[in-house]
């Protein structure tokens, strides 16, 4: 009889027990999606005139004061990527990480992504158009306060002699 008397001890107090531990509210997360659409409307004009063609691109990324940012994953990186270009993908991104690569926020700041090169599914596998990996980046980099961001707008085809690669699958 005790043995059964116990038992039923338990099977009353442990739901009491776990109904304490869920009532206690946990405070909501970091994540503020109203913001994030607020911040994409207030930069939508402000992008369109950062888009810039092939040429302009290769033009400015041989100036002083500018890098090739390639945010996309370490292991697409050092496969390829553009010569020059530096990396930190994407999801790194955080205040402390971003000012160990890019310390001057008035640094002109290049970026590409898998949908800008034509012809290389392997090492540039083209995402939805509207989830490009630039998008997420661009918006990012300004709302971390890098306001002088130029994106690559053109489609180029992979063997453009203009284009310059490096990296482990590059000879």
């Amino acid at each position: 009889m005790e043995i059964n008397f116990f038992k039923l001890i338990l099977v009353l107090l442990i739901p009491i027990s776990m109904q304490s531990q869920h009532s206690k509210k946990l405070p909501k997360s970091k994540v503020d999606y109203a913001s994030f659409i607020e911040l994409s409307e207030q930069i939508l004009e402000y992008r369109q005139q950062r888009l810039i063609p092939l040429e302009t691109f290769l033009e400015y990324a041989t100036e002083e004061h500018t890098i090739v940012l390639d945010t996309r994953s370490e292991a697409a990186f050092k496969q390829k990527h553009l010569r020059g270009a530096i990396h930190l993908n994407f999801s790194d991104f955080t205040e402390a990480k971003l000012s160990e690569k890019i310390p001057s926020k008035e640094t002109r700041i290049l970026i590409y992504c898998n949908n800008n090169f034509n012809g290389d599914r392997f090492h540039f596998a083209s995402k939805k158009t509207p989830l490009a990996l630039n998008i997420p980046t661009f918006i990012n980099l300004y709302g971390y306060g890098y306001k002088n961001v130029h994106e690559l707008s053109s489609l180029v085809p992979i063997e453009d002699q203009r284009l310059q690669f490096e990296g482990d699958s590059v000879q």
